[in-house]
């Protein structure tokens, strides 16, 4: 657990490469404000194709049917206290060190504007990636953005009813919450506050019931108002150590040996739950798994990793 995000050249190498193979993303240098009290920002899912006209009032999410304060996140799930000035601690990897626990995390990607390409028969979904983790009985987080879990109902309801899952919050729109952010457009505070609201209530209307109150930050970017934004919804964010390098890659071995390689006691991985951009996923899982059990590996879920 760490106070502000490491740099990571390869993660950051790589994810600004993926990003500009996506359609209207930007080339944004993915960093947030510099200065003192500014965090750095880090890339850990692409980001996703936007119009370049949208703008942080025009993206603002608006809940449907009650303020945002009227349905708060769970809290069943340990987090960790806000800071001073209100900053809210980023978790990356656990504090205890020692123990070889490892959590597989899955970003479930889908942007407010790419439900015409989800109708035109793009997958952002990986059913089969989700029944290989269970198969193979891996407790994993899956970082759920609000309108992922509008466009998949059924399977958000079977993820968030699956004791071998716990959905965390990636926002609902996956608009930045700072920016620069790989082109994508910008949510002021208030507005970023709702998009965390909102996604949790997109969470309860498809059913989904094992709902933590961990949040990832789109494009992995944050800066200190960011922080402050999410401190208030009660949620802990969470980022990661181990880059995967599975969104749009081709080989599946490739992705397995990064992982295998970074993975180190109590470390966070980053993967997606996307088909059409992370289409080798579900192929690496097959050698991931095995070798870190055979190395002594066991496989949780960021709120053990967090509780420790």
């Amino acid at each position: 657990m760490t106070l502000s995000v490491r740099n990571v050249v390869v993660a950051a190498a790589l994810s600004a490469a993926l990003c500009t193979a996506l359609t209207g993303c930007g080339g944004g240098s993915g960093s947030s404000a510099s200065g003192p009290g500014h965090q750095a920002a880090r890339m850990g899912t692409p980001g996703a194709s936007a119009p370049p006209s949208a703008t942080a009032s025009a993206g603002a999410p608006q809940a449907t049917g009650s303020s945002p304060a009227a349905a708060p996140p769970p809290a069943k799930a340990p987090t960790l206290a806000p800071g001073p000035n209100g900053l809210t601690p980023v978790f990356e990897r656990a504090k205890q060190q020692t123990d070889k626990t490892v959590a597989l995390t899955f970003d479930a990607d889908m942007t407010s504007d790419q439900g015409q390409r989800a109708a035109d028969g793009e997958h952002f979904d990986n059913p089969q990636l989700i029944s290989t983790l269970r198969t193979l009985k891996v407790p994993s987080t899956i970082f759920m953005t609000g309108r992922w879990a509008e466009q998949y109902p059924d399977q958000a309801k079977a993820i968030g009813t699956d004791p071998n899952f716990e959905i965390a919050n990636h926002s609902y729109s996956h608009h930045a919450f700072t920016s620069p952010c790989y082109g994508l457009p910008a949510l002021d505070a208030a507005a970023a506050r709702a998009d965390v609201d909102r996604a949790f209530a997109a969470f309860r209307t498809a059913g989904a019931l094992n709902t933590v109150p961990y949040f990832r930050f789109p494009g992995g970017c944050y800066d200190d108002q960011a922080l402050r934004a999410v401190s208030t919804a009660k949620v802990t964010p969470v980022q990661w150590d181990v880059v995967s390098g599975d969104a749009f890659a081709k080989d599946p071995d490739a992705v397995a040996e990064q992982v295998l390689t970074g993975v180190k006691p109590g470390s966070v991985v980053v993967m997606h739950c996307t088909r059409s951009a992370a289409p080798v996923t579900e192929e690496a899982i097959h050698k991931i798994v095995p070798e870190l059990r055979k190395r002594g590996y066991r496989f949780v879920k960021v709120s053990e990793l967090i509780g420790k």
